[in-house]
Formats: C-alpha cells, structure tokens, sequence
C-alpha cells in the first residue's frame, strides 16, 4: 500500500473543476471522452490531494437502486495512490443497489481494480468505442 503523507478530500465536483477534469480526461485516453460541461448534471466527485483535483468519477442514476459509472479517470501525476478507488469506494457506499460499467478490454489495470472491490465481468459490447475501435467488457457491482 502506498504510504498518503497527504490525504485526500473526496467532494461533489464544481464548476470550477471543469478545466482540470478537462485536461485530466485529455491525459487519460483509456477514458471516455465526454463533453466535461455536461458533468454538473450527473453524478460528479473529484478529488482534491494538495489543492488540486486529482482524479473525477461520473455517474448517473438509471433506476432508484442503480447507478451507471460514466466516467473515471485520475491525472497521470497522481496515479498508484489509491484515488480511484477512493472515488469508487465513496460512489458504492452512497446507496444500495447495482453499479453497472464499461471498460475497455486493453484496460487491464481498469479491471483489476473494479474486480478487487467486488465487480464482476457480465457481457461484452462488440465495437463498443471509438479511436480505436475496441470492445467493452461491462461489469456490475451489486450491494444489499
């Protein structure tokens, strides 16, 4: 485990994030790539290690006891810290019920880290992204 000489504050995104998740999603090209106005609508944390934003997960309510992950991506600068799984760890403990996602099947690291905290891989979605081209594996969380 990474040893945190700074902790870090988990928070509904702002406005004011915008610029930094803009250029946080710009670094991370294994992410979606979504028009980051539109986050305020859904969903949006970041969190904030030494003033800054580090890393942002988006997700958005489909039914009342499920969630739809969006988004998540964490600035190359910050990652191997443990931020994505805060951000995931704060969106499972908000509610109970099934948190679905898509990954891209090249994004090992992705789904090692969904699979440790309880996902599991259940379909596959032929030519689901674009540049490139790839399939996505979607996974679902579920709790009581």
């Amino acid at each position: 485990m990474h040893n945190k000489t700074n902790m870090t504050a988990i928070r509904r995104g702002e406005p004011s994030d915008l610029e930094e998740v803009a250029a946080i999603q710009a670094a991370s090209p294994e992410s979606a790539l979504w028009n980051v106005n539109e986050y305020s609508q859904y969903e949006f944390t970041v969190a904030i290690l030494n003033g800054r934003v580090a890393g942002f997960l988006v997700a958005r309510e489909v039914a009342p006891d499920e969630r739809e992950l969006l988004n998540l991506a964490v600035s190359p600068e910050f990652r191997r810290r443990g931020i994505a799984r805060e951000l995931l760890t704060s969106l499972l403990e908000s509610f109970s019920g099934a948190v679905f996602l898509e990954v891209r099947e090249s994004n090992q690291a992705a789904r090692n880290i969904y699979k440790s905290m309880g996902f599991k891989e259940v379909g596959r979605r032929r030519e689901y992204y674009q540049n490139p081209l790839e399939t996505a594996i979607v996974m679902k969380f579920h709790s009581c």
